[in-house]
Formats: C-alpha cells, structure tokens, sequence
C-alpha cells in the first residue's frame, strides 16, 4: 500500500507542479522501505527531470529521464494502482524527443509539450491510476 502523502504528489505531478511533486516525493522516499522506496525515487526522478526541462536544462532532463524509467521499468504494467506502463511509455517519448532534438532544444521541447493537446505526439506525462 502507498504512501496517503504519493497521491499528493500525484496530484501535484498531474497539475504540473513538479518542484512541490519533488518536495512531496522526497519526503516518503527518504522514510520508505523497498520495494516502494525505488519506486517513490523513479516517479520522483521523472518529476524532477520535468521541472529540469521547464527550465531549459536538457541535460538534467535527459539524466533523470533516463534514470527514472530505470527505475520504473521493474514495475509495469502496474504498481500500487498507477499505470506505470503508460507513464512509462509518456516519459520516455519525451526523453526520445529530446535526445533527437539535442540538449539545447530543452526549452523549444518544453513550449511544444505543455501546449501540446495531442498526446499521439510526445506531451507531458500524467500519472493514471490502473484501470
């Protein structure tokens, strides 16, 4: 069972408030046992390679992208009833697009996603409980 303060950061994440998401996260994660400790540090990692792109550093961005879908990789399909396959599969559209498009196109990516309403392109990920 989750942590009651994850669907917090959850809600934080889906408005876009990854800084918060960050704070909230990190918080459950230092006190957490696995196997949800690399879990919570995956979401977490997303959030933050997020909140790197919102600010044009594509370098961080990449990184914790990378290391975030590392970490989550281990729990798909699902995980304590979020669907961390299509998180999963979001996140790493995002990183794809970003390695193609080089680490100086973070900002031009950024503008792109969060006016993006089409999500057959790469948009910003939201966390999903399991259907």
């Amino acid at each position: 069972m989750l942590e009651a303060a994850f669907w917090d950061g959850v809600e934080q994440f889906n408005h876009r408030q990854f800084y918060e998401c960050h704070d909230t996260l990190e918080a459950i994660w230092m006190e957490a046992m696995e196997p949800d400790r690399t879990f919570y540090q995956g979401v977490l990692q997303i959030a933050v390679a997020l909140y790197h792109l919102s600010n044009g550093n594509g370098r961080g961005a990449t990184m914790l992208l990378g290391e975030g879908l590392r970490r989550l990789g281990r729990y798909t399909p699902d995980y304590g009833g979020v669907d961390v396959e299509q998180l999963v599969h979001q996140s790493a559209a995002i990183l794809e697009d970003l390695q193609q498009r080089g680490p100086e196109q973070a900002a031009e990516l950024w503008r792109s996603l969060s006016t993006s309403l089409d999500c057959e392109a790469p948009c910003l990920p939201t966390i999903y409980p399991v259907r």
